[in-house]
């Protein structure tokens, strides 16, 4: 499993320590270790992309698997396309918690920074 404490090395998917408190909080709450954060990137959203977060516990053969502090990220590769050298954050403010991705490959995005453009 490839390290992704920096995207610039891995070209995959970095976590910060944020989101990965999250995740283990999530996967404690479900009571499965086998738990991963999966990203999706499908068409739509006001940009043309969204991303899409669900807690999987399978990983497929296009899959590839991200992990720091213990808790890990799965992507297909499709998405990775979209997303390689992005971090996932856990964002806490005034209008609500959520996680949210650092993507230098968007050449835009919206305002809730859920969708974006390539």
């Amino acid at each position: 499993m490839p390290d992704s404490s920096s995207p610039e090395e891995t070209q995959g998917v970095a976590i910060s320590d944020s989101a990965a408190k999250r995740i283990g909080q999530l996967v404690e709450q479900e009571g499965n270790d086998a738990l991963m954060l999966r990203i999706i990137v499908s068409g739509g959203g006001c940009s043309g992309f969204q991303y899409g977060f669900d807690l999987d516990n399978t990983v497929k053969d296009d899959d590839l698997v991200y992990e720091k502090n213990g808790v890990k990220v799965v992507v297909d590769k499709m998405s990775l396309e979209f997303v390689s050298g992005s971090e996932i954050d856990f964002k806490e403010d005034l209008i609500g918690s959520y996680f949210t991705m650092s993507n230098p490959n968007a050449t835009s995005t919206c305002g809730c920074g859920s969708s974006f453009g390539v």
